[in-house]
């Protein structure tokens, strides 16, 4: 099984706690630096790394230090303003010499950054003037930790609830309250757990928020593993508690007998009920969404306000893809809002098979319980459009078509139901 890694965040999480927690985990510091000289922007940043005691436990810090010539005093506190636009900060990545992973990583994570701060400021993401977020130091940060992920080769990364801090911080636009409304907007968009710690502090910034949100595949506890490394990436400040992300790496194990033999995933469901729409639109928009990659689309008959007739319409999909999916929503109905949640999902596993019938191929779902000597078989079907195409090319019942599918499936496959 592959590797796996968990973000625990006690004091929050952000871009330079991740970075020294993967070099704390044995990423290379000059791979680091080479990749990164890759995006064009060394001549605007300085990179070091040192040991610091966090409550008497020893943790690596990162720092980007922004040249003199990039730097601009604000309120008495340094802003660094080699502010970007989203399209500029896509060019600079999808230029560099990036492993695949890492540069498809960095350029997801921008983008959520991008639409949450859009969100806060009501612009389209492409026009966020990204201030703090979109510095220097936070594409150093972003970057830094797509290449040290991909580096340690961590297939899944799971991530702790997070602490919502408190009080204030001065920020481009003037005094915001914390959490900050970027972290809240990209926190709503995985319905990511939350508590309070009692530290009355930022402790989750949005360059933080945006990497876990977007790359972690779940949040909460840390998911059965055989742990094999552990990385501590250093905050700035002191806390009552030591201000301290931990990155725990390791390999996931096969479950044994007593525990689930189903995989679990997360998905996001979008619901909205229309009252005003013509069928044919609806047919049309469910097709939109199928070809976008929705997992599962319905509608169900439903009384409305009024006694008046109408639908639920209800989208199945995953996370990363619920934007595109409520966007068709919009756009082809007549909707003005959709709910949205997060629920968990188990599923089998899953393998397509082919068998040969007298009358052509037919393909065949397999859905099984269980991995290796230990997996048995829950389920098996024919796929309905490969039989229904053989039935009208050879003008016999469809119901013919299946019964060949399924004689072969026990001869030639050997699964028996």
């Amino acid at each position: 099984m592959g590797k796996v890694g968990y973000l625990e965040c006690p004091t929050g999480i952000a871009g330079d706690m991740c970075l020294g927690a993967l070099i704390d985990c044995g990423l290379p510091w000059q791979y680091l630096v080479d990749r990164l000289k890759s995006l064009g922007i060394e001549s605007e940043y300085e990179l070091r790394t040192e040991k610091v005691i966090r409550n008497g436990q020893s943790a690596t810090k990162v720092h980007v230090d922004l040249k003199v010539e990039h730097k601009h005093t604000h309120d008495d506190h340094h802003h660094h303003h080699s502010a970007r636009h989203l399209p500029e900060i896509e060019t600079l990545i999808s230029n560099a010499n990036l492993p695949h992973r890492a540069k498809q990583w960095s350029l997801a994570v921008f983008n959520k950054l991008a639409i949450a701060e859009g969100e806060v400021h009501g612009i389209a993401p492409a026009q966020v003037h990204f201030h703090e977020v979109g510095a220097t130091d936070a594409i150093v940060d972003i970057v830094g930790t797509c290449i040290g992920l991909d580096w340690l080769d961590i297939e899944e990364l799971y991530c702790s609830a997070m602490p919502t801090g408190g009080g204030t911080v001065k920020a481009a636009h003037g005094v915001l309250t914390v959490p900050v409304p970027a972290v809240v907007k990209l926190w709503q968009t995985r319905g990511v757990p939350i508590y309070s710690n009692g530290i009355k502090k930022e402790l989750v910034t949005p360059t933080g928020a945006a990497i876990a949100v977007t790359l972690a595949k779940d949040f909460g506890e840390p998911p059965a593993m055989k742990l094999t490394k552990m990385g501590l990436g250093a905050g700035s400040k002191d806390f009552q508690i030591p201000n301290i992300l931990r990155l725990w790496i390791g390999n996931q194990e096969i479950q044994s007998q007593s525990q689930s033999q189903t995989t679990q995933e997360t998905v996001t469901v979008l619901e909205t009920q229309i009252d005003d729409l013509n069928p044919q639109v609806v047919a049309y928009t469910l097709e939109q969404l199928i070809a976008a990659g929705a997992l599962d689309v319905f509608t169900q008959n439903i009384g409305m306000k009024k006694s008046r007739s109408g639908i639920l319409l209800t989208v199945i999909c995953h996370p990363e893809i619920a934007d595109v999916c409520k966007k068709i929503i919009f756009l082809e109905t007549t909707t003005l809002g959709i709910r949205e949640r997060n629920q968990h999902r188990s599923i089998l596993n899953r393998e397509i098979r082919s068998v040969e019938t007298k009358y052509g191929t037919v393909k065949v779902k397999i859905a099984s319980w269980g991995e290796g000597e230990h997996q048995e078989i829950i389920n098996v079907q024919p796929e309905y459009e490969d039989c229904a195409a053989l039935a009208r090319q050879h003008n016999i019942p469809w119901k013919k078509i299946r019964e060949y599918a399924w004689l072969e499936i026990n001869q030639a496959l050997g699964i028996k139901l």
